[in-house]
C-alpha cells in the first residue's frame, strides 16, 4: 500500500497538469486569441460600393460587375450596393468616402485618375488618405483613328507627329495632365516624340468620338473596351494598345500592341478597391480575402474576358507599394508636361 500512495500522488499532479493545458489551449493567449477573433469579422450591414462617376464607364462597370459576382456566387452574404458619385473626376465621390472615417461597410472604386488629379491639384484626397484593400484587374489603353485615316501603324502615326506634334489632334474624355492625356503621352515619348508639343484636347461632354468621326480630331486615346463596338461597324480602326502582349477575345486579339511595333512601353490602367480612412485591420483581412476568391473564380474570368480585362490581384500591403511607385512616375511625368502642381 505504501508503495502506491506516490504512484497515485503523482497521476494525480498528471491530471491536474493536462486540465490545465486543456484550458489555456482553449482560452488562447494574447496574439493567438486576438486572430482568431479578428477572423470572425463579418459585415453587419449593408455594403456601399461608390463608383465616383456616371453610369456606363469603367469604374461603374467594374463596381457592378465586383458586386454581381460577390452576390450572386455567394461569397459575401450581405447586401451590396453601388452608387454613383460623379464630378471632379473623382474628387466628389473621393471627398465622400473621405467622410465615412473608419467606416468597414463603405468603399470606392479607383484607377490611376485617383494619382493624377491630386498631382494636378484637383483635389485635396489622394491615395495616401485612404485604405488601399484589394487590386481586381488591368485595363489598357487604346489609340483608335478614323477607319480612313492615313495611318496604319503607331509608328506611322509618330513619326508625323516627330516631324511637326502640333499638327496631330488627339483627343481624350480625361482633364489635361489627366489618364487618357498621359497614356497617349507615355507611349509617345519612348516612341521619341516631343511631347510637350503634344496637342491634346479634353473632351469633357462625351463627344470624342464624334469628333473622331466628323474629322475635327485625329486620334482617339481610350480604353480598349471602349473600342470595341466601333471597330466591328467598320467605322474606326486601333492603330495600338498598351498592353504587354496581345488581349485574347474576338475582335481585341487583332489589335497589335505597342511592344510588337517597337516601342518599349506599356501603360497599365489598374482597378482596385480603397476603403476610407482608419479601417480596421480585420475588416481589411476579410475583405483582402473576399476579393482575393473574386479574382480567383470563374465567373469573374468570364466577366474580365468579355471587357478586355487582365487579372491582376494585389493584397493591401503590395497595392500600397505599388501606388507609391507609381506616384512618382506619375510625378516625373507631369513635371516633364509642366503640369505638376
Amino acid at each position: 500500500m505504501k508503495k502506491l500512495i506516490p504512484l497515485i500522488a503523482m497521476m494525480f499532479l498528471l491530471l491536474i497538469a493536462a486540465a490545465c493545458a486543456d484550458e489555456e489551449e482553449a482560452s488562447g493567449s494574447g496574439d493567438s486569441g486576438d486572430t482568431a477573433e479578428s477572423s470572425d469579422w463579418a459585415p453587419e450591414s449593408p455594403i456601399e460600393i461608390v463608383a465616383p462617376a456616371g453610369a456606363g464607364g469603367g469604374w461603374d462597370t467594374t463596381a457592378r460587375m465586383v458586386a454581381k459576382v460577390f452576390t450572386e456566387e455567394g461569397i459575401i452574404d450581405e447586401s451590396i450596393g453601388v452608387v454613383n458619385k460623379a464630378g471632379g473626376g473623382g474628387a466628389v465621390g473621393w471627398a465622400y468616402i473621405a467622410g465615412q472615417d473608419g467606416s468597414p461597410h463603405n468603399m470606392f472604386v479607383a484607377s490611376p485618375p485617383l494619382l493624377f488629379i491630386p498631382l494636378n491639384g484637383q483635389s485635396e484626397y489622394g491615395h495616401e488618405d485612404f485604405t488601399p484593400i484589394a487590386n481586381v484587374i488591368a485595363d489598357y489603353a487604346a489609340f483608335a483613328v478614323a477607319a480612313d485615316a492615313k495611318w496604319d501603324n503607331l509608328n506611322e502615326l509618330f513619326d508625323d507627329m516627330k516631324e511637326d506634334p502640333s499638327s496631330i489632334t488627339v483627343v481624350g474624355t480625361s482633364s489635361p495632365g489627366s489618364m487618357d492625356h498621359i497614356q497617349f503621352v507615355q507611349i509617345a515619348k519612348a516612341a521619341g516624340v516631343d511631347v510637350t508639343k503634344i496637342k491634346y484636347v479634353s473632351d469633357q461632354d462625351g463627344v470624342g468620338l464624334t469628333q473622331l468621326l466628323n474629322g475635327s480630331v485625329d486620334v482617339f486615346s481610350t480604353g480598349v473596351s471602349e473600342t470595341v463596338e466601333q471597330v466591328k461597324a467598320g467605322t474606326i480602326r486601333v492603330l495600338g494598345v498598351t498592353s504587354e502582349e496581345r488581349l485574347e477575345g474576338e475582335v481585341l486579339e487583332d489589335f497589335p500592341t505597342a511592344i510588337e511595333q517597337g516601342i518599349d512601353e506599356t501603360f497599365v490602367n489598374w482597378r482596385g478597391f480603397f476603403g476610407p480612412p482608419n479601417m480596421d485591420e480585420a475588416a481589411i483581412a476579410y475583405y483582402e480575402k473576399k476579393f482575393k476568391e473574386l479574382s480567383d473564380s470563374e465567373a469573374f474570368a468570364e466577366i474580365r474576358g468579355q471587357f478586355g480585362w487582365d487579372e491582376m490581384y494585389m493584397g493591401s500591403e503590395e497595392y500600397s507599394q505599388f501606388l507609391d511607385e507609381e506616384k512618382e512616375n506619375i510625378q516625373t511625368l507631369l513635371d516633364e508636361l509642366g503640369l505638376g502642381e
